[in-house]
C-alpha cells in the first residue's frame, strides 16, 4: 500500500500539505463520516515484565539513575528543569488514579510535584473498569507517560489529554486523538506532544491515514512550533496485525512514529550501576525469546524519504526511516512505576512508551533554555549527528531482529544491526542531555526558529 507523499524538507512539506489539508476543526468529524468501515487498533506501547505488585519499588531503574545515565543532573542543578514549559501527554481513557499515583511516585523519589492538568477535548471519558483489558493497559500507559516525563523535566507542567475511545468501527480512536491534539494546538496549550501509541501502517485502509495528519501539520506551522514525538514500537522489525494477537511475518513500521513531522523514539537497553553509570555500552533493546519484545524500527511504506534523511539515503532508501533517536526501554532493565488503578503498588515497566516521555522531558528542557517551543526538531537532530556534535552518542551494539511462534510455526523477521552512523534499529543514537540541550537550542536559533 504505497501512496504519494512528501520527499522534501519539513518546512516545505508543511506548507505544501497544509494548503490541501481540511480545517483542523472539521478534520476528525470528516474522517469519522468518510472513512471505510475497518478496524484500526491503537496499541499502547508499554510492556510489563511481571504483573506482580509490590509495596515498595521492585528494583527497576530509579529517576536518579536515569537522570545520571543521560547526564541531565548538571542541567537540573543549574535550574534547567522545564519551568515555564508544558508537556502534553495523549492517551486513550487515561487513569482514574493518576493524581494519587504521581504523588506517591514523587514522594518516594523526593521529586517536586508538578502542575498536572487533565482535559477531555474529544468527549467525556467512560467510567473506568479494571476488568476491561484495554482500559487497564491504557491506565498503565498513562501512568508511565506522566511519571517518567516528569522525571526528566520536574518543573514542566503536565497536560494529560485523555480521549474516550481506543477501538471502534471505522478509523478507531485516531479521529478522537486528532480532535484532542488539534484542540491543544489551537489553544497553544503545550510545547511538546508525547505519543506512546501506534498502529502498523499496513492496517490502515487506503486513503485513511493521510487525513489523520491534521494535528501534525498544525503543530509544525510556524505560529505553533510544537514538537511532536512518537514511540517507534515494541516488536522490533515487526508489529501487530489488526487483530492485535498476530504479528506480521515481514518487516513493518508503525504510524505516527513513521510520520516525517513526528520524531520517532526508539528503544535501548542500558546497563547501569546504582549511581546510574554505564557498566556496558548501550545496545538496541531486544529481549529475545519467543516474544518479539524489541525496539521498533524500519522503513515506511507510506512516506517517501524526507529531506532531513537525505544524508542517510544509503540506509533508508527512498522511504522514511525510523527511529530518529533512542532512549531507555528495555524490559531486562526496566524502570519503577507506582499505580493503584488495578490493585496498589509498584511494578517494573518498559517499552518505547518509556523512551518517548523521557525524550519529551529533554525537549521541554531545551524549550525552557530557548524561551519558546522549538517545533519540529528532526532536521536539527540529523544536522547534529552529521556534525558529530557530542550531544548525540552513536549506538553500535545490538539489533532489532525478532523471533516468535505463531499458528504453530516459528518465524524470524530480520531487522537491522546497530552500526556506526544512522541505522534502522537505533536511529542516530542517544543523547547526552547536558550537551544535547544547548546544541539543539543553538541550531534552532541559528535557523531563526
Amino acid at each position: 500500500m504505497r501512496q504519494a507523499g512528501i520527499g522534501i524538507g519539513v518546512a516545505a512539506a508543511t506548507a505544501l500539505l497544509c494548503a490541501a489539508a481540511p480545517a483542523p476543526q472539521a478534520t476528525a468529524v470528516a474522517i469519522a463520516q468518510a472513512a471505510p468501515r475497518a478496524v484500526i487498533k491503537i496499541a499502547p506501547l508499554i510492556r510489563v515484565p511481571s504483573a506482580r505488585l509490590s509495596a515498595t519499588p521492585v528494583g527497576g531503574y530509579t529517576p536518579a539513575q536515569i537522570r545520571a545515565a543521560y547526564f541531565a543532573r548538571p542541567l537540573l542543578y543549574h535550574g534547567v528543569n522545564g519551568k515555564g514549559t508544558t508537556i502534553a501527554i495523549v492517551d486513550s481513557f487515561g487513569s482514574p488514579t493518576i493524581r494519587h499515583d504521581l504523588a506517591v511516585f514523587d514522594k518516594t523519589f523526593k521529586l517536586a510535584s508538578p502542575v498536572l492538568q487533565i482535559i477531555h477535548p474529544a468527549g467525556p471519558i467512560p467510567k473506568f473498569r479494571a476488568s476491561d483489558q484495554a482500559m487497564s493497559q491504557w491506565a498503565g500507559e498513562t501512568t508511565l507517560d506522566v511519571e517518567w516525563a516528569h522525571v526528566m523535566a520536574p518543573a514542566a507542567k503536565i497536560l494529560l489529554v485523555e480521549t474516550p475511545t481506543s477501538e471502534n468501527e471505522g478509523t478507531s480512536g485516531f479521529p478522537q486523538i486528532v480532535k484532542a491534539e488539534e484542540y491543544v494546538i489551537a489553544h497553544h496549550l503545550a510545547d511538546v506532544i508525547s505519543q506512546s501509541f501506534g498502529a502498523t501502517e499496513e492496517t490502515f485502509p487506503r486513503g485513511t491515514l493521510r487525513p489523520l495528519r491534521g494535528a501534525y501539520l498544525a503543530a509544525a506551522r510556524p505560529r505553533n512550533d510544537i514538537t511532536v514525538l512518537g514511540a517507534s514500537g515494541d516488536a522490533g522489525a515487526t508489529d501487530y496485525q489488526t487483530n492485535m494477537s498476530l504479528y506480521y511475518t515481514y518487516p513493518v513500521t508503525s504510524w505516527p512514529a513513521s510520520d516525517p513531522l513526528v520524531t520517532a523514539v526508539g528503544g535501548l537497553d542500558l546497563t547501569l550501576n546504582a549511581k546510574g553509570q554505564r557498566t556496558q555500552p548501550d545496545q538496541v533493546w531486544n529481549d529475545g525469546g519467543q516474544s518479539p519484545w524489541a525496539g521498533g524500527g524500519g522503513r515506511s511504506i507510506m512516506f517517501p524519504r524526507p529531506a532531513f534523511q537525505n544524508r542517510v539515503a544509503s540506509v533508508v532508501g527512498r522511504y522514511r526511516g525510523v527511529p530518529d533517536i533512542s532512549m531507555s526501554a528495555s524490559c531486562g532493565h526496566a524502570v519503577d512505576l507506582y499505580e493503584s488503578f488495578d490493585g496498589t503498588g509498584w511494578e517494573e515497566v518498559c517499552g518505547t512508551s518509556e523512551a518517548t516521555p523521557l525524550f519529551a522531558g529533554i525537549i521541554a528542557l531545551a524549550d525552557q533554555v530557548a524561551g519558546r517551543s522549538l517545533g519540529p526538531v528532526n532536521s536539527y537532530l540529523y544536522e547534529m549527528a552529521a556534525s558529530h556534535d557530542p550531544g548525540i552518542t552513536d549506538i553500535t551494539h545490538g539489533n532489532n531482529t525478532v523471533q516468535f511462534q505463531q499458528n504453530g510455526k516459528n518465524y524470524t523477521v530480520h531487522g537491522w544491526d546497530a552500526v556506526p552512523g544512522y541505522d534502522l534499529s537505533s536511529g542516530l543514537g542517544t543523547i547526552v542531555a547536558k550537551r544535547f540541550v544547548p546544541e539543539l537550542v543553538a541550531l534552532a536559533k541559528a535557523a531563526g526558529r
